[in-house]
């Protein structure tokens, strides 16, 4: 968080989290091809790039976009819903995976099998509704002991889950965890496209 970056939003997601804040990303978009998102990226003065979605991995050139990112030299992360296989991600992406909570009416797809295939520089992602969710979610983090293996985030689902509850929350069990907030919602509202 806090890092200039180009987000580069795939089209298409099988899954329907109840607090989505990107359906307009579950159809539509334009089509290009790899040579023209590079173009894309390229326009900006930043070497951070997040392949993100919808859910990137259901798109058949993902792999490739990923690859091709690296071999341009970025530091590429792929931010994921977690139902997806991750294991034939590139090496050098950054693997950031969405851990679905029951507050997201998701949480049947998680693909548990990915959260042994992290290391040091990926991250997990837990996006919470309510205390429910956090109480959820510190328990699948202590029982797969991610914190080990990788960064641990928690995030309060913006606009239903107050931050300071959370971090209070945070604070008071002592969980290893980060807190992260939309910053791109702090500093320009509700505005797509940014």
């Amino acid at each position: 968080m806090g890092v200039p970056t180009v987000f580069v939003r795939l089209t298409g997601c099988p899954l329907r989290c109840g607090y989505c804040d990107t359906t307009h990303a579950f159809q539509g978009g334009r089509w290009l091809g790899l040579a023209e998102i590079a173009s894309a990226v390229a326009a900006y003065p930043t070497r951070h790039v997040c392949v993100t979605g919808g859910e990137p991995l259901a798109q058949k050139a993902c792999q490739a976009l990923l690859s091709a990112l690296c071999d341009a030299g970025y530091d590429v992360a792929l931010e994921t819903s977690g139902a997806l296989d991750v294991a034939e991600v590139d090496a050098r992406v950054a693997r950031i995976v969405d851990v679905k909570t029951p507050g997201s009416g998701e949480a049947g797809r998680n693909l548990w099998a990915n959260l042994g295939l992290l290391g040091e520089r990926d991250e997990v992602k837990f996006v919470l509704l309510d205390e429910a969710d956090y109480r959820w979610a510190a328990g699948i983090q202590a029982q797969y002991r991610i914190a080990e293996r990788c960064e641990v985030l928690f995030s309060p689902v913006h606009g239903r889950l107050a931050a300071r509850d959370l971090a209070e929350w945070i604070l008071r069990d002592g969980l290893p965890v980060r807190m992260q907030v939309q910053l791109h919602k702090l500093l320009w509202g509700e505005e797509q496209g940014r």
